[in-house]
């Protein structure tokens, strides 16, 4: 839960896309150092909802091991599609997608300030809206 708050800092959200969806984690020498969530949302279609890696090993290049895993799993699966939404303020989570395939395809203005109670900033940017990306399969 810890590494799912650190891409999502709400609770609530975090625990019912659990319920709802399937989580794959990544380990090194036994322990848990990254996560992925994908939630089927329509016919066809799945999203990854999060994506986290500890901190301490940011820049390793497991976050895009674990959305390349993503893309596989839901290739695999014969989604037809995968969709992602992050933060506007995502600087890195932004060139991450997109390294990986996904293109924008809109964005959700005012999601994070409207769906979180607490202000989000990365980057010194507020994270005010969601940018949409998908990748066709």
């Amino acid at each position: 839960m810890d590494l799912l708050l650190l891409a999502d800092p709400s609770r609530p959200i975090v625990e019912d896309y659990l319920r709802r969806g399937f989580s794959f984690v990544a380990e090194k020498e036994s322990a848990v150092v990254g996560v992925y969530v994908l939630l089927p949302t329509r016919p066809e279609t799945v999203e990854l909802v999060n994506v986290a890696v500890d901190e301490s090993l940011h820049g390793q290049g497991i976050g895009k091991k674990l959305v390349q895993h993503a893309i596989s799993t839901a290739r695999a699966a014969r989604y037809r599609t995968i969709e992602v939404g992050t933060g506007n303020s995502g600087i890195g989570q932004l060139a991450l997608y997109q390294k990986c395939g996904f293109r924008i395809i809109g964005v959700d203005l005012d999601f994070f300030t409207r769906h979180y109670d607490e202000e989000i900033f990365e980057n010194g940017i507020q994270c005010r809206d969601m940018i949409r990306m998908s990748i066709d399969l």
